[in-house]
């Protein structure tokens, strides 16, 4: 095979699918599988979805695909773009446009590990810097990628996320099925979705679930646990649920008395306004991009405080004139996060730079 063309051309835009081939589902996936199916319909003759092949899904194999056969298949079918939706793209195509989700692998280095850490600091920045645009999700994570990975403020522009359809308060038969098949129908739960790492700071729960205790709550933690995070020992004593199927999560957020999010760093932070959308209330961080994306719907404290954070969580699980003031204002917060508006502001962008 000869060297690939990479002159510009008014070929289609590819739509790099690799992270919804993962086995499994956080934020990063999450935009993947909502933003690349509303792309392509909103112009199918624009836009072109690829992904690696079953053999080449595997961690190291897929990252072999995006950078070395991604870039080839886009010079065979002269694309005009290639657009990347999570954090890293193919680093000798000239034509890139990603989505840098945020800066934790800077901000934050101890919480990945080695390997992962140094693909993402070289390969990582070396893609954002030389692409001709780069999406990030709030205005915190602009931010925050201009201070510590120097990325210019003219090539850099927001585009929130949204929340499914799905995400809507589900029947009570269907709360009730869903409560017993993962045993939490013998008692009132608060909820916690987050991975298991440093940086999500679920050590910090400790006094909210002793204090939701005493109430005869119990504090639950379900979310993915990947082998690039450091994780702390110390989190593993909340009961985890474990990673739980897409059409499990509406139910499970609607079945808690209250969700919370005491992570030092998010990006966005897609799991409150998850929570918001189903109708339950929310405590979260007062930091990084969580003050931004929750604004007046959620009770928000210093994820340091594990007293200040206890009495909280407690508040948003029992006091009914806090319940419904958090409950109201996050159904109209969530309602201001779409993927339909994401995809459409998405599309502005990359007609806008496209050849031609």
């Amino acid at each position: 095979m000869g060297d690939p063309d990479l002159s510009p051309s008014t070929g289609p835009i590819l739509l790099n699918r690799r992270a919804a081939t993962r086995p499994t589902i956080t934020g990063v996936e999450r935009w993947t599988a909502e933003i690349v199916p509303r792309l392509l319909a909103l112009d199918p003759e624009r836009y072109a979805g690829v992904e690696p092949g079953p053999r080449l899904r595997e961690r190291g194999r897929a990252q072999a695909w995006e950078q070395l056969l991604l870039p080839a298949i886009a010079a065979q079918r002269h694309a005009a773009l290639i657009f990347s939706p999570a954090n890293l793209a193919p680093l000798v195509w000239p034509r890139n446009v990603l989505v840098v989700h945020d800066a934790a692998v800077l901000r934050e280095p101890d919480a990945y590990s080695t390997a992962y850490r140094i693909w993402h600091r070289h390969l990582g920045l070396a893609v954002a810097r030389r692409a001709l645009r780069v999406i990030t999700v709030s205005d915190f994570s602009r931010r925050e990628l201009i201070e510590l990975a120097g990325l210019a403020p003219e090539r850099l522009s927001v585009v929130p996320g949204g929340v499914s359809p799905a995400f809507r308060a589900p029947p009570p038969h269907e709360i009730a099925r869903v409560g017993a098949k993962l045993n939490l129908s013998q008692r009132p739960y608060v909820l916690t979705l987050a991975t298991e790492d440093q940086r999500k700071n679920l050590v910090a729960l400790g006094q909210t679930a002793a204090a939701l205790r005493v109430r005869g709550i119990d504090l639950v933690r379900a979310g993915d646990s990947r082998p690039y995070f450091s994780s702390d020992p110390e989190a593993q004593a909340i009961r985890s649920l474990g990673y739980l199927d897409d059409a499990d999560l509406p139910a499970v957020y609607a079945g808690a008395q209250a969700f919370v999010l005491p992570s030092r760093y998010e990006g966005f932070g897609l799991t409150c306004v998850e929570a918001m959308a189903v109708g339950t209330p929310v405590v979260a961080a007062d930091r990084a991009a969580l003050p931004e994306t929750c604004g007046d719907a959620a009770l928000l404290v210093d994820p340091d405080d594990q007293s200040a954070l206890a009495r909280a969580v407690c508040a948003a699980a029992t006091d009914p004139a806090v319940r419904d003031r958090l409950r109201e204002a996050g159904l109209r917060r969530a309602a201001m996060f779409t993927w339909d508006r994401a995809a459409q502001d998405t599309d502005a962008l990359l007609i806008g730079l496209s050849p031609g």
